[in-house]
């Protein structure tokens, strides 16, 4: 009889396992006691504690960095998640009640609060791979002092949202339908607050939001929430904002973003230099922009079919004009240039295209004959620096706050964003009766303005953003009732960066300047 190579091989594994079983050892009777015992022992909040000093405006700042675990539990006292974070709290002070407190994080969802504390806002900054610079992204990675952190004027928590971090759902009585969503992940944070300044004794603290990117959407909702818990706030700081998600969605039939994202396109080409004749000044291009976007083209789009050939040319030319690309190409598009179809021509061809979340970073296209370009790119912003990210903050966290894990940092959850569950009936809608097809949570930061008259807010923008427009997150403040007065207790300022503001070092002094002055004045009794 034949016997073939894959049967012996088949045969062998078989008997492998048979042995392999023949091995198992049971654990005895006496022994299942003491298993059983310590699977059921309640998880226990952790916190590691070191101290440091950062040097701010050429006087030291002696500060404790805290990096542990707060338990979250349902309303039987069970525990369901652990959430991670990482507090830097200013030495000496001896009235906390004078001291603010800010608690930060990102988005995503499913993003960790790596990127806001180490990224700027922190005491400690990756010197971060700049446009242009390829090599730059190959390790090993420089980590440095931050001189323009608001440790100057805030004491700062950084939170990881459950399921990203070290932050992780408890089983069994934690299940993923109980954080992944916009309500649900409010709640969350909402609790880990309450938890954490009744353990750290920070009630009386000025109490400020900080969030980036999802992190906006987040702050909206979870103010409200927090509102409602009797817990007020002296400011929520947005850092590239999105809080009504149809204005940066491309949807058929749905001109709105079209419109919103052309100052966005212009600061681009502006940047790249594919304006002829180039303005000298981006402030008054955006402008320049703007005026055009909500205007004549806003109309034309608005007209559809019913444009001229005539009309069309004409406004097909402003196009070329404000972005660079060639009028034919904004014709073909039907005066309509989508994100995708920008970030792959704004450069002047097909081979390379602009990042999405910095149109300042540019990569080579893998597939650059596809009608739309390739998935197997990371994107010319996450490529750049996500590898710097991810060593850095490791090291920073196992050699510098000596906090060590068995489980992975997780930077990106992709579980956590497929999972997530965007249904939210904003308050004025649910007062109205009816349900909301789309996510706009401006409503809910409305409400809690209303609820919270002495809460302020600072919105920050960044000209290369192709994530989340400037001009959108003016479009929805301007379409959002908002409390009467409420204008005069809202700031907004724009730098020449992307999505994640911290990213240009020339950037950063003035942006962690104004957030420093903003939390100062937003502390200040009356």
């Amino acid at each position: 009889m034949r016997v073939t190579l894959a049967s012996l091989l088949f045969t062998l594994l078989i008997a492998v396992s048979g042995m392999a079983k023949s091995k198992t050892v049971k654990p005895s009777a006496q022994h299942r006691p003491a298993a059983e015992a310590k699977a059921k022992r309640p998880p226990k909040e952790r916190a590691v504690s070191t101290h440091h000093t950062v040097m701010i405006a050429g006087q030291p700042l002696a500060y404790t960095a805290t990096a542990g675990t707060i338990i979250l539990r349902n309303d039987k006292n069970q525990p369901t998640a652990e959430m991670f974070y990482i507090a830097y709290t200013k030495d000496g002070v001896r009235h906390l009640s004078r001291r603010p407190v800010t608690f930060s994080y990102n988005g995503g969802p499913g993003a960790a609060s790596a990127l806001v504390d180490f990224g700027g806002f922190g005491p400690r900054k990756i010197v971060w791979p700049q446009p242009g610079n390829p090599l730059a992204v190959r390790p090993p990675y420089q980590m440095e002092p931050n001189p323009d952190t608001l440790l100057a004027s805030t004491d700062l928590v950084f939170v990881d949202a459950v399921g990203t971090g070290y932050s992780r759902i408890l089983s069994p009585k934690g299940t993923p339908k109980m954080f992944y969503g916009v309500r649900q992940d409010a709640n969350a944070f909402t609790q880990f607050i309450e938890r954490y300044i009744s353990k750290y004794h920070r009630w009386n603290s000025p109490k400020f939001l900080l969030g980036e990117s999802y992190g906006t959407t987040r702050s909206a909702v979870l103010a409200q929430e927090l509102i409602q818990h009797g817990i007020y706030l002296n400011g929520v700081i947005l850092c590239s904002t999105v809080l009504n998600f149809p204005t940066i969605t491309f949807a058929p039939g749905d001109d709105l973003p079209f419109i919103l994202y052309l100052p966005s396109y212009a600061a681009a080409a502006w940047y790249h230099h594919r304006l002829h004749p180039e303005p000298a000044s981006l402030p008054a291009l955006v402008q320049k922009a703007e005026a055009f976007a909500a205007g004549p083209y806003a109309t034309a789009l608005f007209q559809g079919s019913a444009l001229t050939a005539a009309q069309r040319q004409t406004v097909a030319r402003e196009l070329a004009a404000l972005t660079g690309l060639p009028a034919s190409l904004c014709l073909k598009a039907d005066l309509r240039v989508s994100l995708r179809l920008f970030r792959r021509r704004v450069l002047g061809s097909a081979d390379a295209a602009t990042g999405r979340y910095d149109a300042r970073y540019t990569l080579d296209e893998l597939q650059p004959l596809l009608p739309i370009n390739g998935f197997t790119s990371a994107g010319a912003t996450s490529s750049a620096i996500m590898g710097a990210l991810t060593a850095s903050f490791n090291d920073y966290v196992e050699r510098h706050l000596h906090y060590t894990s068995q489980r992975h940092y997780t930077q990106l959850s992709y579980k956590v964003n497929s999972e997530w569950n965007w249904k939210y009936n904003p308050p004025v809608q649910r007062l109205l009766g009816g349900g909301s097809m789309f996510l706009n949570v401006a409503p809910a930061l409305a409400r809690a303005m209303g609820n919270d008259p002495g809460m302020q807010l600072m919105l920050n923008n960044g000209y290369f953003d192709m994530a989340t427009p400037f001009f959108a997150t003016e479009y929805t403040l301007r379409h959002t009732t908002l409390p009467k007065g409420a204008w005069h207790r809202i700031t907004m300022d724009y730098y020449h960066c992307g999505h994640m503001l911290y990213l240009n070092p020339k950037a950063l002094p003035v942006l962690c300047r104004n957030i420093n002055q903003f939390i100062e004045q937003a502390s200040r009794p009356e």
